[in-house]
């Protein structure tokens, strides 16, 4: 088992940045491979970004070259770096612990344009 707890969204004017944090507590197997998911109001949930323990990462394609994923091992945290950000990447964000399937409560990033 694996507790998440998401911060960092908030409010940002389009062409901003925001950092989101994922702390990871519990199973160390549970966190090695993990990622980050978005849903916007009156859509399905989907993969923004994942990474695995070695740190490989991988992106949609909607964000890449934007957004940054990565991780702390030593504090079991897990980050995703959003930068240039649009008014589509508006959403609740979640963490993802994917060989557990884990969820996090999400934060809500808002972009104004």
């Amino acid at each position: 088992q694996v507790q998440l707890v998401e911060s960092g969204g908030g409010l940002v004017q389009a062409g901003g940045s925001l950092r989101l944090s994922c702390a990871a507590s519990g199973d160390i197997i549970c966190m090695s491979a993990m990622g980050w998911y978005r849903q916007a109001p009156g859509k399905e949930r989907e993969l923004v970004a994942t990474i695995t323990g070695r740190g490989s990462t991988s992106y949609a394609d909607s964000v890449k070259g934007r957004f940054t994923i990565s991780r702390d091992n030593a504090k079991n945290t897990v980050y995703l770096q959003m930068n240039s950000l649009k008014s589509e990447d508006t959403a609740v964000y979640y963490c993802h612990a994917r060989i557990c399937g884990f969820w996090g409560q999400g934060t809500q990033v808002t972009v104004s344009s």
